[in-house]
Parts: C-alpha cells; structure tokens; sequence
C-alpha cells in the first residue's frame, strides 16, 4: 500500500491536528521562543541597550558562578536534596498506586485516591503555610512532643531539620499525584496473569512482585529518567516558602540562591547563565540515563 504524503494526511485527518494545533503553539510560543534569550548568559545585558545592544562577554558569567564562594554550598545542597527526594519520594507513588489498586471496597479506594491527590492541588503558598504551624511551637507535633514529657523542638530553625522537612513535605503533597501514572499503567496489565497466578497458588506478594512490577518496569524507567532530567530543580516555591537564614547551610539551592543574587540585584545576564547550567546538566543526564536504560534493555524515551 502506497504510504500517505503530508498533505494527504493532513487533508484526511485535519480534525486531529486541528485539536494539536493549540499545544503545538504553546510550546513554539513559550517554551521555543523564549530559548532566543539565552543569549543574554554571554552577555552584559540592560534592559535599556535590549539584547541587541548590550555588550558580548562570552563566560564571563559562568566563571563567576563557579569561582564564587557560595557555589559549592548550593551545588552540594542543590544535589543533596534532589537525590534524597529521588531515593526515598520516587518509590512512593509506585507503592501507594499498588496498595490503592488492591483496595477492593470500591468507595473506600475513590476516597483514598481523592485523598491523596487532593494537596497537588494547593500551591506551596498555602501547603508551606501549613508545614510551617504543624512545626511551629506551638503547632501539633510539638504538642504530641510536650504530651509525651519532651520539651518543644523549633524544626525551621534547626539545620539538621530542615532537609527531612523538604523531602517529607514533597512526599506528602505530590505522591498522590504522581501514582496517577502508575494506576493507569497497573490497569493496562492483563487481568489473565493475575488469575492464572491465583489457580497456580501464588499470594498476593508473589502477584505484585512477578506480574504488577514487571508490568510497570517501562513507565517506571521513563518516569525515572524524566524525574533524573530535573535534578538540579528542586522546586524554588517549596524551598523559598520553608527556608530562612539560619538554614541556609543546607537549604540553599541553586534557584533560590539564583532568586537571591541574580534577580533581586537586577542581574539578569547572571541568572540567565546559571538557569542555562542548571538546563544543560539536566539534558545530560536524561540522554545519559535513556542510553544506559537502553543498553541494559529495558527500554527508554526514545
């Protein structure tokens, strides 16, 4: 059969790329256009000369954030920090969407979906608002703390704390969202291999560790590698709502410490190259991961 040129196809199936044309356009318009101002990273930009004004400086930018003083101090928290919530925040969504999908009381598993979704929807604004009066001193963990004869802790204000809260308070508010993935992926499973599992006397474990994770391992190796791809961006609302001066030690990361010298002090080419840094490494590591992915056969983006 003589294969469909471009125009033919679009002729045919012009409804379809009518509905694609809305997202085809924003990413063109705000995720493509915008890669023009990356320009301003080799640049001293003002605002005043524009980008075609301002004067050429190669890397200038990068060598002063490398040789600055506080750069090893949010590169290594910047990482910290990503690798924990890797490690210990991207098995729990895989966990809760295998415990949710094993609920059999119809109500009771919507509930518990809509329950754990329910803080993705609450901008860290109002979720950071809340982390900070359950850790306050007067906040309901340190009451169940005095309840049990201990003196009251000051969490925000205590370095050793403040990572624990991070990754702890990220859990919380995304994990629900994120098993939305892995509950659609456990649902495309066969439901024959659980029943032939079941009269072959497998228990539940045996059926959860042979055929739901295998059935999962290719949305889970690309979930993996897209989360790997954002290592060094944290999230700057979180960290920005949660963080202070004393904590800065550990909880000063890339974006905020981006928020605080490039952007509040107006310099713009500064941040600009930092921004583009944090990207590149990310770019890195998602074609490292998928090659690696690849290699040892399991598969990858492309």
């Amino acid at each position: 059969m003589k294969s469909q040129t471009w125009r033919q196809a679009l002729r045919v199936d012009w409804m379809l790329y009518l509905f694609l044309l809305p997202g085809v356009l924003y990413f063109i318009i705000f995720k493509y256009l915008p890669m023009y101002g990356v320009i301003i990273a080799f640049q001293d930009y003002s605002p005043f000369k524009g980008i075609a004004g301002s004067d050429f400086v190669g890397l200038k930018h990068f060598a002063r954030f490398f040789q600055d003083s506080e750069f090893i101090t949010v590169l290594v928290n910047t990482l910290l920090i990503s690798f924990y919530k890797l490690i210990y925040g991207f098995p729990v969504p895989i966990l809760l969407a295998i415990m949710l999908n094993e609920v059999r009381i119809r109500w009771f598993s919507k509930f518990a979906q809509t329950l754990f979704y329910m803080p993705h929807f609450f901008s860290w604004v109002i979720f950071g608002g809340i982390v900070l009066q359950v850790l306050s001193t007067q906040g309901m963990l340190n009451a169940i703390i005095t309840w049990f004869g201990g003196e009251p802790i000051i969490f925000m204000k205590e370095p050793a704390y403040f990572r624990s809260i991070l990754i702890i308070s990220n859990i919380i508010k995304e994990s629900g969202w994120s098993a939305i993935v892995f509950i659609a992926a456990i649902a495309g499973i066969d439901p024959s291999l659980y029943e032939s599992a079941r009269m072959d006397g497998a228990k539940k474990r045996h059926e959860i560790w042979y055929i739901t994770l295998p059935g999962i391992q290719s949305t889970i190796i690309i979930m993996f590698i897209l989360q790997l791809g954002n290592i060094l961006e944290i999230g700057v609302q979180q960290v920005f709502m949660l963080y202070n001066p004393l904590v800065y030690e550990v909880g000063d990361i890339i974006d905020t410490y981006v928020y605080r010298v490039g952007l509040t002090q107006q310099k713009y080419s500064f941040a600009t190259a930092v921004g583009l840094f944090q990207a590149t490494v990310g770019l890195i590591l998602i074609y490292t991961t998928n090659y690696t992915s690849k290699k040892l056969g399991k598969g990858g983006l492309w």
